[in-house]
């Protein structure tokens, strides 16, 4: 396998990386701790074409592949989780939804805003009952002439207090459980819709996630997603691709915890000698970097199978590929993040120091977007079918 970067990758990624540092760096401690999302370096990241990079041109995107798509998201996710999050929203849940799914006509009222970045997009599947178990909904979409009528409460939509559009879930036919799930396109604009405050949280802070409330919202049949009851499969399909960008997240955090403790490593001195030269320091620092490794070559193949998925034919999917991705890149960010404090000692625990928000950011990749006991039995299921169907049972 040929693990050389394109030279459009390298650009995306470098471009990212240089964003980040000049604009994102300088305010990343700050709106963390105000919990103040950052209209202002997210609209430059709009026009920067970070808001829908895999989207073809003609719809509004950079029309890059996914593996450019995780190089820029890692490194945007290194100098600060919260963008991370909201960029991973924008592109994996949204922009890939719509272009998927959508018809032409919605691509071009809707992905098109969403992929320049012009509007902020967020998805809606969690309900306060139905987390893990997302077939639990008790939304509802009731059909009425050319419009349904939406209703219910939806819980922990990130983007969704500032969103414009956003993809939500809902049931159209109880009596067919997870196969009388619709999904429609909501203009937040309307009448029908209500917004609560952002959840005050432990990591992501500046991300605002909230919930929102569905009241006789009128959603034009043309602003439903696929058709009728392919509302669960269109969710499922959508979360493999996110599922990969939550692992560019977790190794951009990781990444960022590691290099600190490495540094802080060579500077710190105790007993006479920087504590670099202590075995107990130089083990956790290798299995950061093993592990690291590990998660940048899982998240990488993950891009690149889906690439082979979209754009040459490729008839797999690469769900088994992307909840693995996502399971160890989640698990190993948590890890390093808290050996990164444990490097730093005292002023780890800190918030003079960037690792303990590192931690902090970490934990919730072990938990949207599919906790780490769903990956495990995605997994399970993936690897159980193959080997049935091998042997014929």
């Amino acid at each position: 396998m040929d693990f050389r970067l394109t030279e459009e990758q390298r650009m995306i990624q470098e471009m990212a990386r240089e964003f980040a540092q000049r604009e994102i760096a300088p305010i990343a401690k700050q709106i963390d701790e105000e919990e103040s999302f950052p209209f202002e370096t997210v609209k430059k990241m709009g026009e920067l074409g970070l808001m829908g990079i895999e989207i073809p041109e003609t719809y509004g995107g950079a029309g890059a592949d996914p593996v450019a798509y995780v190089l820029a998201l890692k490194e945007i996710a290194r100098v600060c989780a919260s963008h991370a999050v909201i960029m991973s929203v924008q592109n994996s849940l949204v922009a890939y939804g719509l272009w998927r799914f959508g018809t032409e006509e919605q691509k071009e009222r809707f992905l098109k805003p969403i992929a320049s970045g012009k509007a902020l997009g967020a998805y809606s599947l969690t309900e306060p009952q139905a987390g893990s178990d997302a077939s639990n909904l008790l939304t509802t979409a009731v059909r009425d002439g050319d419009h349904y009528i939406l209703n219910g409460r939806k819980a922990w939509v990130t983007n969704g207090p500032h969103a414009d559009y956003i993809i939500v879930f809902a049931v159209t036919d109880r009596e067919k459980k997870h196969r009388g799930i619709t999904a429609f396109i909501v203009d937040t604009s309307r009448e029908g819709i209500s917004r609560g405050r952002p959840e005050k949280k432990l990591g992501i802070r500046a991300a605002h996630s909230g919930e929102l409330i569905l009241d006789n919202y009128r959603a034009h049949a043309s602003e439903r997603l696929g058709e009728e009851g392919q509302g669960f499969k269109i969710a499922m399909q959508i979360l493999d691709a996110g599922r990969i960008g939550i692992a560019a997240q977790a190794w951009g955090i990781a990444e960022a915890a590691y290099e600190e403790a490495a540094r802080y490593a060579l500077e710190r001195e105790a007993f006479g000698q920087k504590i670099a030269q202590f075995q107990a320091i130089q083990f956790y620092l290798a299995d950061m970097s093993m592990r690291l490794e590990a998660t940048r070559l899982l998240t990488l193949q993950a891009a690149w199978l889906k690439d082979q998925f979209l754009k040459r034919g490729e008839p797999r999917r690469f769900t088994r590929e992307a909840s693995i991705a996502k399971l160890f890149a989640a698990e190993s960010a948590v890890w390093i993040t808290q050996k990164a404090i444990q490097i730093h000692g005292g002023v780890g625990y800190s918030r003079e120091f960037n690792v303990e928000r590192y931690y902090r950011d970490a934990k919730i990749t072990e938990i949207y977007e599919g906790t780490s006991e769903i990956q495990r039995i995605v997994i399970a299921r993936q690897v159980l079918q193959r080997f049935s169907e091998a042997l014929g049972v």
